[in-house]
């Protein structure tokens, strides 16, 4: 009986990679190869797409991303403290503050603060057209980051916190000196996913519209795309969103592994 289940387990094993390599096989011969390289990979659209692609494209990218990531992470500290108040108003604002922003797709949010919120309000943020968009991706940033930031908080030992008071520390003091270095310590891996996340987010910054000195990378490829009639920017783009977040992924990885060791 053993024998027959191994002989039937060897027999599925290797239908599987049967079928794995049959599939393959088939894409390969299938693949207009031509065709696909020249619409997706041409080299000459791509020579063109220098060095504008990584000296306006990806450096606003970047920009982009730090300016969304250090504002969501300062607002995310100020509503993951007010949701961990004991005063009730605060704490009520900070949660339906965070249900809000986490709720709402942010390319309505970026919609919302672009062109609602003037009509509403008759605000205009600030670095028009790029300033609302990124202030639309900072509160999205918040909301998710005051979560991260909160569970870091908790997670610290409640003896840190009777230990510094008893030293005669404030709360206040406590909560920024003892408290947060160590809860930010823990939350490390998540808050870079979170910084990943806003890389990609910034290519719906382009709902808010761009100047020709203000395209991120999406935006600047999908209008080369258009210009050109072909689809080698986006390929181009694609690439460059990945030579950044793979190394990101892979460091959140180890930061992880180094963490759970330690623990």
């Amino acid at each position: 009986m053993a024998l027959k289940r191994r002989t039937r387990s060897r027999l599925y094993r290797g239908t599987m990679y049967v079928i794995f390599f049959a599939v393959i096989v088939w894409v390969l011969v299938s693949t207009n190869w031509t065709r696909l390289a020249n619409q997706f990979f041409n080299p000459e659209v791509a020579a063109e797409l220098f060095p504008q692609i990584i000296t306006v494209a990806l450096v606003n990218t970047i920009l982009f991303t730090i300016i969304a990531f250090v504002g969501g992470a300062l607002l995310g500290v100020l509503f993951a403290i007010m949701k961990l108040s004991s005063i009730g108003p605060y704490r009520w604002f900070a949660t339906a503050w965070i249900e809000l922003f986490r709720g709402l797709p942010a390319l309505l949010t970026i919609f919302a603060v672009a062109f609602m919120l003037p009509i509403a309000l008759d605000v205009r943020v600030p670095f028009q057209p790029v300033g609302a968009g990124l202030l639309a991706l900072i509160l999205v940033a918040s909301a998710y980051m005051a979560e991260v930031i909160r569970a870091g908080i908790q997670a610290v030992p409640k003896g840190q916190t009777e230990a510094s008071r008893s030293l005669g520390m404030s709360p206040m003091k406590t909560m920024f000196w003892i408290i947060l270095p160590q809860g930010f310590r823990i939350i490390i891996p998540p808050l870079t996913n979170e910084f990943v996340l806003l890389l990609k987010d910034t290519s719906l910054l382009f709902i808010a519209g761009s100047t020709i000195f203000t395209k991120e990378l999406t935006t600047f490829a999908r209008d080369a795309s258009t210009m050109t009639a072909n689809s080698t920017p986006l390929v181009m783009a694609a690439m460059l969103y990945l030579i950044i977040t793979i190394p990101l992924t892979r460091v959140v990885a180890w930061m992880e592994r180094r963490l759970a060791r330690q623990r």
